[in-house]
């Protein structure tokens, strides 16, 4: 008895997947393969910058994670192929002319999409940091946001205020842009990115408080689950004086809201 599997247009899927079915994926080392783990989960041998034959690796500056993969790049070809597999699971030809090229496009793009992973915040900084005799708040609000929430792989996307009251220090407005930018170019929860962002000023200039809140459109509420379309998702972290003084939060929030 055989069993024929359709995609509603006709089109036989296994019989697709056989004819179509892209070269074997090699294995890649992982930053699994290279660690030893505790019972908890964490490495007991963590990577760094310093350990010997991991100097060049760019991934040893990300907060949460010990290691990963060296050159992103060099990965480009086994994604391609990756996504060659899921459009044949699909049920589609990546054979055919509209799609011959889109593996390659798509997985460009998710590189692009996640390069903040290449970034350390030395980087974004490059030395803007400014000695100045000024204590008073400062405030960057609606720096637009765009990230891919890593539970769906699907976009999310928002604003961003943040506040710090300095401490001798500021630091470029630009680069405050420039570490959402960092922080959200990653695979991420709302909820970690802005922690992220808000520690992330506290190392750079200590101030004596930073202040972020961020507003997001989950595409993964939007356009699957509870599909409702007009929800938004608000987060904030408060370090310093804005956890502390109720007034010096209440400041940052009247700034952020007013027009």
């Amino acid at each position: 008895m055989s069993t024929t599997v359709s995609n509603g247009n006709g089109t036989d899927v296994v019989s697709l997947l056989k004819k179509n079915k892209p070269p074997a994926l090699k294995k890649l080392a992982s930053w699994k393969d290279e660690n030893e783990f505790d019972g908890t989960g964490n490495t007991k041998t963590p990577r760094t910058s310093t350990t010997p034959g991991h100097e060049n690796c760019t991934f040893h500056h990300d907060l949460e994670l010990d290691h990963k993969p060296p050159t992103r790049e060099a990965l480009l070809p086994d994604m391609t192929d990756s996504y060659k597999m899921l459009l044949s699971a699909l049920g589609e030809n990546p054979e055919r002319q509209g799609l011959l090229k889109t593996p390659e496009r798509a997985a460009k793009a998710m590189l692009f999409f996640t390069k903040g992973y290449d970034q350390t915040l030395k980087d974004v900084l490059n030395d803007a940091v400014f000695d100045e005799d000024h204590d008073e708040m400062v405030v960057v609000k609606d720096i637009e946001m765009f990230s891919m929430c890593e539970h769906h792989l699907v976009p999310f996307y928002g604003k961003v205020s943040i506040g710090y009251l300095p401490k001798n220090k500021i630091l470029g407005l630009s680069k405050l842009a420039r570490i959402v930018e960092m922080f959200s170019r990653r695979l991420q929860v709302q909820e970690r990115l802005t922690k992220q962002i808000a520690v992330a000023v506290t190392q750079a200039i200590q101030p004596a408080g930073v202040a972020v809140i961020i507003e997001g459109v989950h595409m993964c509420m939007v356009m699957r689950g509870v599909q409702k379309i007009n929800s938004k998702t608000v987060t904030s972290t408060m370090l310093g004086v804005f956890r502390d003084d109720s007034k010096t939060r209440e400041e940052f929030l009247n700034l952020v809201q007013s027009k």
